[in-house]
């Protein structure tokens, strides 16, 4: 096992590909999140009062953080891609953040689909690949997912991909304009003693 990994990543199984998004996929990433806005708005990460005046980040701005982050692997931001005849359709995005080395050895995951390709199974699959990834590519020793309790469909992709409830944090995160209680699901490394 190794705690270090070539950049970019690039993980896939069948037609699920996950890679690092690129400057090029910003009409697609555009035009997915433009879609998608009142599907995901409830599960969205928002910034708190304190935050409120600095200015939203460009896309490219956050391509270029997303890829010095990967290969500082202090986190791993990837597109969702179907393959199909060739041709890759982006679908959504899912992180690997907090990724922490030394004594804590963990990271976290979360993850946006397009409602189009929701409840078919690919975001199972690629929390799947990217937590195998952590466990055995990285050596993590522990994975979260923090969801909010109302969403029962991140419920099932955590309990699906082996992740197991640990409890509740209060006001965990501010999502949707304010701070929103979660639910922590984790999976350990048995390899890791």
């Amino acid at each position: 096992m190794s705690t270090r990994s070539d950049w970019p990543i690039k993980l896939r199984e069948g037609e699920l590909f996950l890679r690092p998004l690129r400057i090029r996929d910003k009409k697609v990433w555009d035009l997915t999140r433009a879609k998608n806005r009142e599907w995901l708005s409830p599960w969205e990460a928002t910034r708190p009062e304190i935050e409120s005046h600095l200015p939203p980040i460009s896309f490219l701005g956050m391509v270029l953080q997303y890829r010095k982050d990967g290969e500082a692997l202090r986190s791993i931001s990837l597109g969702i891609w179907l393959l199909e005849s060739g041709k890759e359709s982006f679908i959504g995005q899912i992180t690997m953040g907090g990724i922490t080395f030394g004594a804590m050895r963990g990271a976290h995951i979360g993850y946006w689909i397009d409602q189009e390709f929701a409840n078919q199974g690919h975001i199972t699959k690629a929390v799947s690949l990217l937590t195998n990834f952590g466990l055995n590519e990285l050596a993590l020793h522990r994975v979260e997912i923090n969801l909010r309790p109302e969403n029962s469909a991140s419920k099932r992709v955590a309990e699906k991909c082996g992740y197991v409830l640990e409890g509740e944090r209060s006001r965990y995160l501010h999502i949707d304009g304010a701070w929103r209680d979660h639910l922590t699901y984790v999976i350990e490394n048995p390899k890791i003693k």
